[in-house]
């Protein structure tokens, strides 16, 4: 047959054509598994990307105030600071007073401060004796953990009840009975310093001053006589003194009617404390 023959040729396209068809045909699948392996890994990527990462809080800094829970002997009300999200300082600004009470406290706020910085929770044993107040101020200190996470920041949150003061507060680690001020928390930017601890009679006193802007916003004793009649008689002029303190701006304090010794020794704390704030 020749090679320009009219047969030839159409077989000839007509075998072209089939190897071409079949040539797609295979090639189909393929192209059809990359496409859903793409549009599989798409959607993988979509997936993921729309994925948020979860648990855990912002981090916080500042002061936040638990509710004031009611017992049998008196309120009590947990403040706590944080920095970075963890619990700095815990004390207590309400806590049962008078009579016993005074005594009880005394004993008891110091050491439920310290266990609430040490076990960053709720979680914290009673102190023995002071079943009423130990449990109370584990309900406070609980809702003012659950504010500190809720909260964005934890320095704008706060109880809505009014902070009362109680001189069987103060700062976790403190020794003897400490007593918060009745002011509010330091604004931010403020700065704390601790006067020289003081020999007295009936046991140590140290003034610690927290300064804003070259003024005292507040004054605490962290440590103060305690124990018996003294643990009474410091619940008493404490709050006073820090009041004095703060309302004086200087260290020309009357003393406290019946605390003559520590009196004197809160004024030569606070002196010092003065001094090295250079106020």
């Amino acid at each position: 047959m020749k090679k320009s023959h009219p047969i030839r040729r159409v077989v000839l396209a007509t075998a072209a054509t089939v190897s071409g068809v079949v040539l797609l045909l295979s090639l189909k699948p393929g192209g059809d598994a990359a496409a859903s392996a793409q549009g599989g890994a798409a959607a993988q990527q979509s997936a993921a990307g729309q994925e948020s990462p979860q648990g855990g809080t912002s981090a916080q800094s500042g002061t936040v105030t638990g509710s004031v829970t009611q017992t049998q002997y008196g309120p009590v009300q947990v403040r706590l600071t944080l920095s970075g999200g963890k619990v700095t300082k815990a004390e207590a600004v309400q806590a049962p007073s008078g009579g016993r009470s005074d005594q009880i406290s005394g004993d008891a706020v110091p050491k439920l401060n310290q266990e609430a910085v040490a076990a960053q929770d709720a979680d914290i044993d009673a102190v023995s004796g002071a079943t009423y107040t130990s449990a109370g101020y584990k309900k406070s200190l609980q809702s003012a953990l659950d504010k500190a996470k809720t909260s964005g920041s934890a320095g704008s949150s706060g109880s809505s009840e009014p902070s009362g003061s109680s001189g069987a507060s103060g700062s976790s680690g403190a020794s003897g009975g400490g007593a918060a001020s009745s002011q509010a928390p330091a604004p931010e930017g403020s700065r704390t310093v601790d006067g020289d601890v003081v020999q007295t009679q009936y046991g140590p006193v140290q003034v610690r001053l927290t300064v804003n802007g070259g003024a005292i916003s507040k004054a605490e004793a962290v440590k103060a006589p305690s124990g018996g009649r003294s643990t009474q008689v410091s619940a008493d002029a404490v709050p006073k003194l820090n009041e004095a303190a703060v309302t004086a701006q200087s260290a020309q304090i009357d003393a406290v009617s019946g605390a003559t010794y520590t009196s004197a020794g809160y004024k030569k704390s606070l002196q010092s404390a003065l001094d090295e704030a250079g106020v």
